[in-house]
């Protein structure tokens, strides 16, 4: 692994941790994404049988689940243990947390949304129709519908994340996309293995991406659009 543009990589670099919770699921990463290798421990020790949000009659909890107070479960979600749900999060109608999943206060999972090994921070939005996997969303980002974070290479083979020449071989056959604190993607965006957010990035509707994109940068789609009369 090169050193090349580390600098950009530390989890500070995509979120602001003061006063959240989960920060020692961070503390002494030199790489954003070392984080998701401490989540079975860090759930291990902090996840239990514990429900004391709103649960709808139909929703269906297994296993270490903490559910805090102000949380709502909606008619037909599914939630698979280890898994903490924190105050004022939402998981809603049909979503299904897979395991490993650490939601942050305010944090929303939503319909027909599934989340796998996943950390999800304060106020961070999977609210429609979204895939989640081994990936980090920061606070206050949203997942636009139909977004995907892609956690698979076809290959089989570690995910490498690039940034420019360098490249990080993180080690990591599973891991899909950090998301930084107030990034926006758009709808039907799919976050290949390995994909970086920054800090308040924009993704324009229908792309594929992959790769380092910076704090504050606007992601199009160049595409041209034809119209021919009908005869």
């Amino acid at each position: 692994m090169t050193d090349t543009g580390a600098t950009v990589l530390a989890p500070r670099d995509f979120f602001d941790l003061t006063d959240v919770e989960e920060t020692a699921l961070f503390d002494g990463c030199r790489y954003v994404w070392q984080a998701l290798t401490r989540l079975a421990d860090y759930l291990a020790a902090r996840a239990r049988r514990d429900l004391r949000g709103q649960i709808a009659s139909t929703a269906t909890i297994e296993g270490e689940v903490l559910v805090a107070p102000g949380a709502i479960i909606e008619p037909s979600a599914r939630v698979l243990g280890p898994a903490i749900i924190g105050p004022g999060c939402r998981v809603g109608h049909a979503a299904l947390l897979r395991g490993g999943v650490v939601m942050g206060a305010g944090a929303t999972v939503g319909h027909a949304t599934e989340v796998k090994e996943s950390i999800l921070l304060p106020d961070a939005h999977a609210p429609h129709f979204n895939y989640v996997g081994n990936s980090i969303i920061g606070r206050g980002a949203n997942l636009g519908a139909g977004a995907i974070c892609s956690n698979f290479k076809l290959t089989k083979t570690p995910v490498v994340v690039r940034i420019g020449d360098a490249e990080y071989d993180t080690g990591l056959l599973k891991f899909g996309a950090v998301v930084g604190d107030g990034s926006q993607v758009g709808c039907n965006t799919v976050l290949n293995p390995g994909t970086l957010l920054g800090k308040n990035v924009l993704t324009y509707p229908g792309t594929s991406l992959r790769g380092y994109f910076r704090d504050n940068a606007i992601v199009k789609l160049s595409q041209e659009v034809a119209t021919a009369q009908r005869r």
